[in-house]
């Protein structure tokens, strides 16, 4: 199954030329998530082929415009479309109120059902759970309630060799040997480790929006296969990073090389930098798998 990470918007606060608010589209086991809904999201997710129809969750970072502006449009773009499918949000105190006063006020009654979840940003908590994954926030500390996402696959059963299978073995068994559990058929012992491969590997994406250097969130990403790590300064504007609870490029880099994680991404870029060369490399520094998260492109997370 894909798990597979569509960077749609990578600018700080305004616009900048090709760079857009923050938004990313993520697919994973059949499930297809939006983070984050800046201005022209919508816009881009048609320009890069993404059903809107597909989104069944959107998961808000933070209250600050360039994280969120995006989803009024998007909902009533869903609306006309004629969605019919539940749309479930998560984000943080404050989100429902926003949304429910622009749609009494422009007279917009949905054609589906949206559930909207308040998310805590006072400690982890999994706020979505299926039989294949979990998404958890991950606190993080910014000039307004602010959470990242940590969307992680469930342990995966191991994969059953079927040369090495008797014929007419129950699905009950078939099962149980996917568990690795022994089973016994027509008096023949079944070792579930002799008849199957061992699972795939589970895989990890840790999303962390705006936020100063937090050093407490190392443990919650470490060994994440992929994280999107905010990046809006250079070293050179540190002092600045720090007032307005921002990071720096080479902050985010030390956080990926103390968390250990398989690949570092970076964006949320100030508008002041037009060339935005000297960040990766300011991250490469520290963390040498370092790539820039810019609008279209997609990392795919591999077993």
């Amino acid at each position: 199954m894909a798990f597979e990470v569509t960077i749609l918007g990578s600018s700080a606060a305004t616009p900048v030329r090709d760079r857009y608010m923050t938004s990313q589209y993520v697919e994973v086991e059949n499930n297809h998530f939006l983070i984050d809904c800046g201005e022209a999201t919508q816009f881009q997710l048609i320009r890069h082929n993404i059903s809107l129809h597909k989104i069944s969750r959107i998961f808000i970072s933070h209250l600050h415009g360039d994280h969120f502006f995006g989803l009024p449009g998007l909902l009533s773009t869903m609306h006309l479309n004629k969605r019919t499918a539940d749309l479930h949000i998560h984000g943080p105190r404050g989100l429902d109120e926003v949304l429910l006063a622009n749609f009494k006020h422009s007279r917009t009654v949905l054609n589906f059902r949206v559930f909207i979840y308040e998310n805590t940003n006072e400690f982890p908590e999994v706020i979505f759970e299926n039989d294949a994954l979990t998404v958890e926030t991950i606190p993080l500390s910014h000039r307004v309630p602010c959470t990242g996402f940590l969307i992680k696959e469930k342990p995966k059963q191991r994969r059953i060799i079927p040369e090495k299978l008797p014929s007419g073995i129950s699905f009950d068994m078939f099962k149980k040997l996917k568990a690795g559990e022994n089973v016994n058929f027509e008096g023949q012992l079944l070792v579930s480790e002799n008849v199957t491969l061992p699972p795939k590997k589970s895989r990890s994406y840790a999303f962390c929006s705006d936020t100063r250097f937090l050093e407490s969130i190392i443990p919650q990403v470490t060994n994440a296969d992929l994280l999107y790590h905010e990046a809006t300064f250079a070293e050179k504007h540190k002092e600045r990073a720090a007032i307005t609870f921002h990071s720096t490029a080479r902050e985010a880099g030390i956080i990926a090389a103390n968390a250990n994680v398989g690949k570092l991404l970076i964006g949320h870029f100030s508008a002041r930098y037009k060339d935005l060369d000297p960040l990766l490399e300011e991250a490469r520094e520290v963390f040498e798998d370092t790539d820039l998260a810019i609008e279209g492109s997609s990392f795919e997370i591999v077993c």
